[in-house]
């Protein structure tokens, strides 16, 4: 009770029997007894906050086009492979005894990480440039053209309110209430058909992967994984030299598959890492690529390491913190020279090569490289932020 009193001086807060409905059901069954947390109550009762969020957005969105939001058959969009994937998960989850936590943990994470994480923030320069009149930034759908449309706007909006609705099917056992209200909202947009069948959420067929066979794409899914990497450490690089209006330039020094991955989704690295444009550059294999290879980054750039063979160089020119950045430097290079040796020690074990499988060799090995490189990076910074040295005359 003492620790209840002191994260909650002032009395738990309302959250709402969808809330804990879902927080009780995000719990593995291990027993007859749950070990329920408030802050987990709570934080099941700002998820809603965000699903309220998600769908007045997507309501704006579709009512100020008037979107002729067609069916689902007529939807296809290479990011719905997440959700295709979230509905996958479900499905498995149905007769296993933790059923109610292989529906949730996916549906929570495909919400919050893939809707409105990516997506989201992928579409919206591509709707408030169309809104201008602008050319739009390129969808994350069509992203590998690099040019925007009406008719690539209008999909946006389609593959929204699609991602929504379904989203919202899927999440209606758990969350009956709130979803029902949501789903309601939505279903205004498309008109009431005359089918009373229609009228409610409760009612309608729970979403099965069949389905959705046409938004399954493996290889685009499995792409933007590294997407994902890269924007994660431009954003940290972004944070460990001060920027927070800044949208500098980056160069991504990695190998020419890789490169064909980030020129395809190019447009939503640059709007996730809030870059103004990405340079790829190749030092080897730069003759198999489609495009020109871009020259070597400038010298002085802040480095960040994807893996052993992908690296950023974020350019800072001027505005940077030079003291407060090497100590930050200095504090990550033991970090990584504490995680280096003990990847390196686990290498030396007897009979490392007969007891350890040949996938987690490779893997180790990997990380060592990366982390050796990242280690010479940050040293080449740290020389170039405390200068030539000086020599007495």
């Amino acid at each position: 009770m003492e620790a209840q009193r002191k994260d909650f001086p002032k009395g738990i807060p309302e959250c709402g029997t969808d809330a804990l409905r879902f927080a009780l059901c995000s719990y593995k069954a291990q027993g007859e007894d749950i070990s329920l947390s408030v802050s987990q109550v709570l934080s099941c009762r700002h998820f809603c906050n965000k699903m309220w969020q998600t769908v007045r957005f997507t309501l704006g969105v579709v009512e100020d086009r008037g979107a002729e939001l067609g069916t689902l058959a007529q939807c296809v969009g290479n990011w719905c492979s997440r959700l295709y994937s979230t509905v996958l998960q479900c499905e498995g989850g149905f007769g296993e005894i933790r059923a109610p936590f292989c529906y949730c943990c996916p549906l929570h994470s495909f919400w919050l990480h893939s809707l409105c994480d990516i997506y989201l923030e992928c579409i919206k320069p591509v709707l408030s440039q169309q809104d201008s009149g602008a050319g739009a930034l390129g969808q994350i759908d069509t992203v590998h053209t690099g040019r925007g449309s009406q008719r690539e706007s209008q999909m946006v909006r389609v593959v929204l309110y699609h991602c929504v609705s379904v989203s919202l099917a899927l999440l209606s056992p758990f969350m009956p209430f709130l979803t029902e209200e949501l789903w309601q909202r939505l279903h205004l947009l498309r008109g009431e058909g005359g089918d009373g069948a229609m009228a409610s959420l409760c009612l309608q067929p729970y979403p099965q992967s069949a389905q959705l066979a046409h938004w399954h794409f493996p290889q685009e899914e499995a792409d933007f994984t590294l997407v994902q990497e890269v924007v994660r450490v431009a954003r940290s690089l972004r944070a460990q030299c001060g920027m927070t209006k800044e949208k500098p330039d980056m160069w991504a020094v990695c190998s020419p598959s890789q490169a064909q991955i980030l020129l395809h989704f190019d447009p939503a690295v640059r709007t996730l890492g809030r870059i103004t444009k990405l340079h790829l550059h190749c030092p080897q294999g730069a003759g198999s690529l489609s495009f020109p290879s871009a020259p070597p980054p400038p010298k002085g750039s802040a480095v960040g390491v994807v893996d052993h063979s992908c690296q950023l160089h974020l350019n800072i020119q001027g505005g940077v913190n030079v003291s407060k950045l090497s100590l930050q430097l200095s504090q990550r290079r033991e970090k990584l020279l504490s995680k280096l040796e003990q990847s390196i020690s686990r290498t030396r074990v007897p009979n490392y090569l007969e007891k350890v499988p040949e996938r987690v060799r490779v893997e180790t090995e990997n990380k060592i490289s990366a982390l050796d490189q990242e280690l010479r990076n940050i040293e080449e910074q740290l020389s170039a932020l405390q200068g030539p040295p000086k020599h007495n005359n």
